[in-house]
C-alpha cells in the first residue's frame, strides 16, 4: 500500500525548493528568512533532536535505535518533522 510519506523519486529538490519559497512568500515570511535567523531555528531544533540522544551513550544511535523505547522513538519522528 502506498503512503503520502513515501519517497517519490520524481519529485526533485527543485520541486521541494520552489514549494517553501512558494509557501514563504504566500505568508510574508521572507523578510524573517535572513541567514542569522534560519541559522538560529536550526539551532534549536538541533537542540532538541540532541537532547533525545544527550545520555543514550554510543550505542543509542544504533541504527534502528534499539535503546530507546517506542515513545523515544515517536519523539525523535516528531523533532525529525
Amino acid at each position: 500500500s502506498s503512503s503520502s510519506s513515501s519517497w517519490d523519486p520524481s519529485v526533485s529538490l527543485e520541486t521541494v525548493r520552489a514549494t517553501v519559497d512558494s509557501f514563504a512568500a504566500e505568508r510574508g515570511w521572507h523578510k524573517f528568512h535572513t541567514p542569522r535567523n534560519l541559522m538560529l531555528a536550526l539551532v534549536g531544533e538541533i537542540g532538541e533532536l540532541a537532547e533525545i540522544f544527550q545520555w543514550k551513550g554510543d550505542d543509542g544511535a544504533a541504527p534502528n535505535l534499539p535503546a530507546f523505547t517506542d515513545e523515544e522513538r515517536k519523539h525523535v519522528g516528531e523533532e525529525l518533522s
